[in-house]
């Protein structure tokens, strides 16, 4: 089971840009597909982009398509989301998390469906 870790989260102004990051430890990473989700205060979390084991895949909510940017580094154990012209809207937690090994090339948005979580990484937008 992989272990999650993001960062790169913080404070940006309306417009603006920030790159998160996952990484993982544990064996097989380029084996998994990666989710990452987001929480903002009292909604429920829910599914922003994810990216199969490859690379090949990229799924993204429709609420973020063409602001975010999913990407891995599979030597680096570390997948990325690149977020641009940020809005107050997209303050929230955000969570990375894994799907099950067997399930590498298929991309999803369901949260029920990923068995590792990291702790989540805050973004704040605001002026």
């Amino acid at each position: 089971q992989l272990q999650l870790v993001e960062s790169g989260g913080g404070l940006v102004q309306p417009g603006g840009s920030l790159r998160l990051s996952c990484e993982a430890s544990g064996p097989d990473f380029a084996n998994f597909a990666i989710g990452w989700f987001r929480q903002a205060p009292g909604k429920e979390r829910e599914g922003v982009s994810c990216i199969t084991a490859s690379g090949s895949r990229t799924k993204y909510a429709d609420s973020v398509k063409d602001r975010f940017t999913v990407s891995r580094d599979n030597a680096q154990n570390t997948v990325y989301l690149q977020l641009n012209s940020l809005e107050p809207e997209d303050t929230a937690i955000y969570y990375c998390a894994a799907r099950g090994l067997g399930f590498e090339r298929i991309c999803t948005l369901q949260r029920d469906l990923f068995a590792s979580w990291g702790q989540g990484t805050q973004v704040t937008v605001s002026s």
